[in-house]
């Protein structure tokens, strides 16, 4: 039975004050802060750059006007479909100044943590099921082995903790960027979140790929606020790591002059990927840095902490996969891989597959094959090797031959010589140099 993945259902745009589940004063402040920083003085405007409803903006208008911190200009604005204007009253601009002065935040309205909680389940990625076909489509520049597949589509549906392992040039990054395309659907990531009264910026320019309205659907400009605005649309992210990980980048970043906060990676990765790549190679120990997921791949919350010391929970909800070229056992405990849900070994192909890679990267790169040169490699230069192929060889040694044939002025071609010269680039001789 072919399982379909359920269509992400879109966070709905809120219809009174009411349901906005934030402090009034805090709304307010950032409707002030929003006219001071950006000078607007209509509804429709301000609607837009706090991505509210224009009902739900006259609400908060009509709240700081009631105060005596906004007045009706008393004109119509010929430029905004003769809307009123308004504008800030003196006490209106010391307030949204004292307002700057403790958050430098503006704009889209933060999303209570609580909302997008339930936003999380209905997208979260342990909704996603990935069919064979699928991960066979996203994988069709790789030449794997059945059996790998086997392993991969129930971890993959799984939305569970992959460890990738195996000797390097392998294709475990790529195989890591396969898992990413084969889920390809969407999330509705927050431009901000709030907690205690505290920002928290989550969406970012950087990790998220956001999706165009007319990209999203031809008739878009005829439906006004589809979903809440606070939210963009996007591909599932992904976020990828490597040696430069650390155990700071997974906290909470906060800004002194602004005074809010930017979500850590893996909070911004929610619905997604992360990739740890190259573990092992961070400045941290693999045990520690594992040791750091091991309440959130086991009970899918993560705990942050604010600068006052105040820790609170926020969604996991990530698939993470870690690819590493050590064996798991010389870099974790019994502990730590028991928390891994997926273990799977990248092992190099067999000659079989390697004949295919090298067949196929020989094609679309415009060198003709040539029988000796391939009984030569297989004969003469893998025995010296142990016959242990990599998957990135065949790419090495034709973009090797590529560049002799350039340099000598002579067509692509493949030969006996031209693999002796373009192995030799392959591999460091073992020799002592004298200093």
């Amino acid at each position: 039975m072919n399982m379909q993945t359920p269509t992400v259902t879109a966070p709905p745009p809120p219809k009174g004050l009411g349901e906005m589940k934030l402090p009034l004063v805090m709304m307010r402040d950032i409707l002030l802060k929003t006219m001071f920083r950006k000078t607007l003085d209509t509804v429709t405007d301000l609607s837009e750059a706090i991505c509210l409803p224009g009902s739900v903006t006259q609400e908060l208008v009509d709240l700081a006007r009631d105060q005596k911190l906004l007045e009706a200009t008393g004109t119509l604005n010929a430029n905004s479909g003769n809307e009123m204007g308004y504008q800030l009253t003196d006490a209106g601009r010391a307030r949204a100044l004292d307002a700057l002065s403790q958050s430098e935040y503006f704009g889209a309205m933060p999303v209570p943590l609580d909302v997008y909680r339930e936003q999380v389940k209905r997208q979260s990625i342990r909704n996603i099921r990935v069919s064979r076909q699928q991960l066979t489509a996203a994988m069709g520049h790789l030449i794997l082995p059945d059996s790998l597949l086997d392993h991969l589509g129930p971890a993959v549906s799984a939305g569970r903790s992959i460890l990738m392992y195996g000797p390097p040039g392998n294709g475990k990054s790529s195989i890591s960027n396969g898992i990413r395309d084969a889920l390809g659907d969407r999330v509705y990531v927050p431009r901000a979140i709030e907690y205690a009264g505290q920002v928290i910026t989550v969406y970012d320019p950087i990790v998220h790929t956001a999706i165009a309205p007319e990209v999203e659907d031809p008739n878009a400009l005829r439906k006004h606020r589809r979903f809440d605005e606070r939210y963009v649309c996007c591909e599932r992210p992904t976020v990828v790591t490597g040696g430069e990980l650390s155990l700071s980048m997974l906290d909470l970043v906060y800004n002194p002059t602004a005074r809010t906060y930017q979500a850590p990676l893996q909070l911004k990765s929610t619905g997604g990927i992360f990739i740890v790549d190259d573990l092992g190679r961070q400045a941290e120990s693999p045990q520690a840095l594992v040791n750091r997921w091991i309440v959130p791949l086991e009970e899918s919350k993560d705990i942050l902490a604010l600068q006052s010391g105040e820790k609170f929970e926020v969604p996991f909800d990530t698939l993470v996969i870690f690819s590493t070229n050590f064996h798991p056992n010389e870099i974790f405990d019994q502990a730590a891989l028991r928390r891994i849900f997926f273990k799977i070994k990248i092992d190099g192909p067999d000659q079989e597959n390697f004949l295919k890679i090298f067949a196929l990267v020989a094609r679309k790169k415009g060198v003709p094959l040539d029988e000796a040169a391939l009984v030569h490699l297989l004969k003469t230069k893998y025995p010296t090797i142990n016959n242990v192929y990599a998957n990135y060889q065949p790419v090495f040694l034709i973009d090797q031959m590529i560049s002799i044939c350039e340099f000598e002025g002579m067509p692509y071609q493949m030969s006996p010589e031209l693999i002796d010269r373009a192995w030799a680039n392959m591999f460091v001789k073992d020799e002592t140099i004298v200093k």
